[in-house]
């Protein structure tokens, strides 16, 4: 069979498939989740309930016939397309069209009579239906010369570009209107200004007396504190590490690897055992100066103490590859011309450091920002956006409208850092890294700037170590707050009891349903991440195609948004028809998936970049098409790219609060939430003994992703006993 017409045998067996896809979804499945009022009709499917009056799904249903129609007349020509297109907007229209209330205009109800029941959320075969139309927009996309006719690139950009529409921008946009919601329901920009400009958002007043300031005021406070501090204490971590002769830099790098496992919650609580007011340094300290104990760590010096341990070894990582990658011919050329230590990192070494820093104090303030653990724990009276956010959706008072006014505000301060950023980098050049030989050995440090760095470094350490001190023991000890420290292994028997009878194994400890969830969830999370982050990154880097630039803008902006602002507007979007999947297992996942997508993608685009073009187009020359060739060729070659996102994904799915808070229910409890009850009720002991196990638990199931996904291999030599043997 030739070429063209083995292809065009492809296109006609790939577009059947998707028209018999959109069959079963209309004729078959059922179309609502739950029936709607009114009774069910005889065929659960949209063809039933059109037939029994609900006339508004005639259109889905007619983009059936219409459809194979075309296909099978013309599949490449305008029509095709724009039938698609239309059956795949007359899904969309008919789901906001009519609402669980009635009908979302008059003139909807006045052309459908039955309308005014309402309708319920969409089933499978609502769901199934938009993945074929949207199968079939990429089909004639494709056809039609989208991503020079490559039906498996176009198919990956349409659902993509489909998927952030729904999970990320629309959450976002609903989000937004329900700032403009009044009292009774109807959209007024009053409102929205009211809950704006209320004093306790903006004032001043702790700049000027001992009264309070507003609560944006405070989390900006908080926020470049923490980012400037952090990235000053991860900048001096990684010149210790980089620029001296430290010589346990592999334990360094392990401390700085154990917040990014480490629940939240923990580290409040190790603090207030601490330095709580019967804490053992504030307890000691009192002694020691004969003072009587306070409560001072409740509050701004608590949350920002947290946030250092908890993000410190974030912005250490970022600067860390920074310093490493600068290189040092640079600084050699500066001493060569005469230029001392001091000059030389002032003039060469500083500069270029940059954009390291830029994004340290970024990521650092964005976290700061977003965080919820910490301040939920030390706040006190000290209120910031995420906490006071929390608080009026899920708090006595249900308010949707001022939880949306201040996730906007919060979500804006975060993209003007964003702006801020690019703007302070500017369009200046930072490479260092070329073709040309750098061997040249990197420049010390000032001695001023050694002792600085160890001067903050040192007690930054002592601190790490005594928390992780408090998380070891106290799990295993009768009451840790009260420095009871008997032995004993009750609050692991409370959380992970089992009982083996004549019916088997059996768990029956407190803890237990929140765990299976969360492995179960950050099980199924995990690789449906790596897949669309890896996925992602070969469209971006591999794949020209109209509006690229804008679709790696759009994949980034989902980490941009603050966890916060992405758990209230999951609530806003999804706890409604047409999608209404608030308090299920599936919301969960998706809200890890594409809150965490941007790792990998960045990760894949890394790994991307070091691999030549010509061996995919080898693959493509030998007959192999672009998904055989990403299956065959490309993946093997970025093995690391797909552990770091396996990694980073299944880690951010087990210990995230501040996204999961809102969407957690008490039939999928989180270990976060199960954590932040235990917090709450001050079982201490309790909420370390759980934190320890997930710690444990991630710890296994990391060595497990590295012996499933396995190493890299290029085919180089290897050499055995002193004997070089053959490429493997």
């Amino acid at each position: 069979m030739r070429p063209d017409a083995r292809s065009t045998a492809l296109a006609s067996r790939e577009r059947l498939a998707w028209l018999a896809l959109l069959a079963l979804a209309v004729l078959v499945l059922p179309w609502y989740r739950v029936a709607p009022p009114g009774g069910e009709p005889l065929l659960p499917s949209a063809l039933g309930h059109a037939a029994a009056g609900r006339g508004w799904l005639w259109p889905v249903v007619a983009a059936l016939p219409l459809l194979a129609l075309a296909g099978a007349r013309a599949p490449g020509g305008r029509g095709f397309l724009a039938l698609a297109l239309a059956g795949l907007a007359a899904l969309v229209v008919q789901g906001f069209a009519v609402g669980l209330r009635g009908p979302a205009a008059g003139w909807v109800g006045a052309l459908f009579p039955a309308a005014a029941a309402g309708q319920t959320g969409l089933g499978w075969g609502g769901f199934t239906a938009g993945v074929a139309l949207l199968g079939l927009v990429a089909h004639g996309l494709a056809l039609r010369g989208f991503c020079r006719g490559d039906r498996f690139a176009a198919s990956a950009v349409v659902f993509i570009v489909a998927l952030l529409t729904l999970f990320v921008f629309f959450p976002i946009l609903r989000l937004a209107l329900a700032a403009f919601v009044g009292p009774d329901g109807a959209i007024a920009f009053g409102p929205f200004l009211s809950r704006f400009l209320a004093p306790e958002i903006w004032r001043l007043d702790c700049f000027s007396g001992p009264r309070r300031c507003g609560v944006v005021i405070n989390s900006l406070v908080l926020g470049l504190l923490c980012a400037t501090l952090c990235t000053a204490l991860g900048l001096a971590l990684a010149l210790v590490v980089a620029r001296t002769p430290f010589r346990f830099k592999q334990t360094l790098r392990a401390l700085s690897i154990l917040p990014i496992i480490t629940p939240p919650f923990v580290v409040g609580v190790a603090i207030v055992v601490l330095f709580g007011r019967t804490g053992l340094v504030t307890v000691w300290g009192a002694e020691l100066l004969d003072i009587r104990p306070t409560r001072w760590v409740y509050g701004l010096p608590g949350i920002l103490m947290a946030q250092l341990l908890a993000f410190t070894p974030i912005t250490f990582l970022v600067l860390l590859g920074t310093v490493e990658a600068i290189n040092p011919t640079l600084e050699e050329a500066s001493q060569t011309l005469g230029a001392g230590p001091v000059r030389t990192f002032r003039k060469i070494t500083w500069p270029l450091l940059r954009p390291g820093i830029a994004a340290a104090f970024l990521l650092a303030f964005i976290e700061s920002l977003a965080d919820f653990g910490n301040p939920i724990v030390l706040g006190g009276g000290y209120e910031v956006l995420s906490t006071k956010i929390f608080f009026a959706v899920v708090g006595a008072r249900y308010d949707l409208g001022n939880a949306a006014t201040l996730a906007m505000i919060l979500l804006t301060l975060t993209l003007v850092a964003f702006w801020l950023q690019t703007r302070w980098l500017g369009r200046k050049s930072y490479v260092t890294v070329t073709g040309r030989s750098d061997a040249g050995l990197a420049a010390s440090l000032p001695a001023g700037l050694k002792g600085a760095a160890w001067a903050v470094v040192a007690p930054f350490i002592a601190f790490t170590v005594a928390v992780y001190a408090i998380v070891l023991i106290g799990g295993f000890v009768h009451d840790i707050g009260r420095w009871d420290l008997t032995p004993t292994f009750a609050h692991l028997r409370t959380a992970f009891a089992v009982e083996i009878g004549a019916e088997g194994l059996r768990l029956y400890g407190s803890a237990w349903n929140s765990m299976q969830t969360t492995l179960a969830v950050s099980a199924i999370a995990a690789p449906l991440t790596t897949l669309v982050g890896i996925l992602t990154a070969w469209l971006v880097a591999r794949q020209d195609f109209a509006g690229r630039r804008s679709f790696e803008f759009g994949t980034m902006l989902s980490f941009a948004i603050p966890g916060t602002v992405v758990g209230v507007s999951y609530v806003a979007a999804f706890n409604v028809p047409p999608i209404d999947i608030t308090g299920t297992a599936a919301i969960l996942v998706i809200c890890f998936v594409f809150r965490n997508m941007p790792v990998g993608m960045r990760a894949g685009m890394a790994a991307l970049a070091q691999i030549d073009r010509s061996m995919e187009e080898a693959s493509q020359t030998m007959g192999a098409g672009s998904a055989r060739t990403l299956r065959r060729v490309v993946l093997p070659l970025i093995k690391p790219a797909v552990f770091t996102a396996l990694v980073y994904s299944f880690v951010t799915a087990m210990t995230a609060v501040s996204a999961v808070i809102f969407l957690v229910s008490a039939r999928h409890n989180m270990a976060t939430a199960y954590i932040m009850g235990r917090v709450e009720a001050g079982e201490y002991a309790l909420a370390i003994t759980y934190s320890t196990v997930l710690m444990i638990v991630m710890i296994l199931c990391i060595a497990l992703i590295q012996l499933l996904v396995g190493a890299r291999r290029l085919g180089r030599r290897r050499e055995f006993q002193g004997q070089a043997l053959p490429a493997e």
